[in-house]
């Protein structure tokens, strides 16, 4: 089965979970693994999260007081795709696998999302693009419902 869906959401905060009930219900009307949902409903989470905070300036820059989703089931693996059109990551600020900084402490408020999500999905990509935005992209293999 393969399924792909896109929303073009505000950067706001009430589009977040949005984004999250969308996918946990496309999950389980496929049948995904409630565990392997749950999991990449969190990285969606806090992908969408920081294109809120960090995706531009909402005051002064029209392009950028938005974001995109897209999700992609297909066979065994969904991949899910978070794009901005905000200043991109600070130079050696984007965190990936070998080459992130220390993670945020554990009682600071934020910082720990790309972490988060490098735990949760099986690959990570970031493309930065400097004055036109970031996108990270992050898929799992899938397990299916008994």
């Amino acid at each position: 089965m393969s399924i792909w869906w896109s929303l073009h959401l505000r950067r706001e905060a009430a589009s977040v979970p949005l984004a999250r009930r969308l996918l946990l219900g496309t999950m389980e009307t496929a049948g995904v693994d409630p565990d392997i949902s749950y999991d990449l409903s969190v990285a969606l989470t806090e992908a969408c999260a920081n294109a809120v905070e960090h995706g531009g300036d909402r005051d002064t820059d029209e392009v950028s007081r938005d974001y995109r989703v897209t999700a992609y089931l297909d066979g065994e693996k969904c991949r899910i795709e978070v794009a901005d059109s905000g200043p991109g990551f600070p130079v050696g600020g984007a965190t990936l696998r070998g080459h992130s900084a220390a993670p945020a402490p554990g009682h600071a408020e934020s910082g720990r999302g790309m972490c988060l999500i490098e735990q949760l999905a099986d690959h990570v990509h970031v493309r930065n693009r400097p004055g036109r935005g970031a996108v990270v992209s992050f898929d799992k293999v899938l397990k299916w419902r008994e």
